[in-house]
């Protein structure tokens, strides 16, 4: 999120997100100051290598009709005069759409049928704030009075015993996405799990006053207890970090390159992971729109290709999608940028899918189809995400994780 955007609500999300968050997990200070990046906790169990979904949250709104362009619509180079991407530019052209050019890392992944598009996706009522627009995704319960995320409550439900189940890399603050009664972790670096002294003489001494010290069973001693078998297994996670990449990856220097590294690590170090939540900032392009998302799509897609070329055979048994709070209105503003929109378009990759194609029931962009001169969307977007849960975790009530959401299936993912 380093874009200067000119976007005061957008400018102060991590300071509110920061706070709201860090009041929901007080009660886990003592795992924090223990551990470091930690903030809820439990105890992690055997060695388990289920499936994985990876869940990318493009803040800031990222422009999905640059990310996946109708070049098939007039509207489209009408309302972007200077913004617009050339037909002839875009990658695997179906009679509607085609994707951005910086896409070409992933192209392979497309021709294998391992990367699909979903478009017209979004809320089901615009909500142009960011802020109010990212909780209302990262919750998916509309009405709620209980602050707790859909992913949360995929973790719950899936009942495991891993503490690193639903993990947050690249940041110390659990995303609204996990925050819940399930034990969730938040992890800004590989190497900051671990007990005060860890590697000096004093460590086992530490480890064993703490063992003492955190013997009994009320709250405070049984976040102990869960905070030094979390040191125990953040030692597995940062000695598979402390590798290079596998199979000739290389990834990005970027702050989302390193989080994709490191979450290929943790998913091969077997500690039982089975949702990563990762962040891709910097997509609110109220300004110079071409250059920006250009090079925002290129850390993306490098990132992503890095990542599952990475992870080998452990690819067959994880699926990445990305998220935006919304999209961005159809026509370009005065600073060739364009601002806060609906609808929006959603990727999909990894196992399961069934990709090389784009999926979602298309509105056109036609005046009349427009929402307030943005993309309509036709999709809500946990319809989506129910379609993923189904697929690779189906032991879990889809209709539990997204209350009164119901279900549509796109298609896009395999049965």
């Amino acid at each position: 999120m380093t874009d200067s955007c000119g976007c005061p609500s957008y400018s102060s999300i991590s300071r509110r997100s920061l706070l709201r968050t860090g009041a929901a997990a007080g009660a886990a200070g003592v795992v924090t100051s223990m551990v470091g990046d930690v903030l809820t906790a439990s105890v992690f169990g055997a060695e388990r290598r289920g499936n994985v979904l990876v869940v990318v949250s493009q803040r800031g709104g990222v422009d999905g009709l640059s990310m996946v362009v109708p070049h098939a619509e007039a509207a489209y180079y009408a309302a972007r005069p200077t913004t617009a991407v050339a037909k002839e530019r875009l990658l695997h052209r179906d009679h509607t759409f085609g994707l951005h050019p910086s896409f070409a890392p992933l192209s392979e992944m497309w021709k294998q049928g391992r990367f699909a598009a979903v478009h017209a996706v979004g809320l089901p009522a615009p909500n142009r704030s960011h802020f109010d627009a990212m909780e209302v995704v990262e919750g998916a319960d509309p009405g709620s009075r209980e602050r707790v995320g859909w992913l949360n409550r995929m973790i719950g439900a899936l009942r495991g015993e891993s503490i690193f189940e639903g993990t947050a890399l690249g940041t110390n603050v659990v995303p609204t996405s996990l925050v819940g009664p399930a034990e969730s972790v938040a992890v800004a670096s590989t190497t900051a799990i671990d007990t005060p002294y860890a590697d000096t003489e004093l460590g086992d001494a530490v480890r064993r006053g703490l063992q003492r010290l955190y013997a009994g069973h009320d709250d405070v001693p049984r976040a102990g207890q869960a905070a030094l078998e979390l040191a125990r297994g953040g030692k597995a996670y940062a000695a598979e970090a402390a590798q290079p990449p596998r199979h000739g990856a290389a990834y990005p220097g970027s702050s989302f390159g390193r989080a994709m590294e490191n979450a290929a690590s943790l998913i091969r170090s077997g500690l039982g992971v089975r949702a990563i939540a990762v962040d891709s900032g910097g997509w609110d392009h109220h300004v110079g729109l071409s250059v920006n998302v250009a090079n925002g799509i290129s850390d993306l897609a490098a990132s992503l290709a890095a990542f599952f070329r990475d992870l080998g055979p452990d690819a067959s048994r994880v699926t990445v999608v990305t998220l935006s709070e919304f999209g961005r209105r159809l026509a370009e503003n005065g600073a060739s940028g364009v601002d806060h929109g609906y609808g929006n378009a959603v990727l999909v990759l990894g196992a399961g899918v069934r990709g090389g194609r784009y999926y979602g029931r298309w509105p056109t962009l036609g005046t009349a189809k427009q929402v307030e001169g943005d993309l309509a969307v036709t999709t809500d977007y946990r319809h989506v995400l129910t379609e993923i849960l189904q697929s690779r975790f189906a032991s879990v009530d889809t209709s539990a994780v997204f209350p009164g959401a119901g279900y549509r299936r796109v298609g896009f993912m395999r049965r």
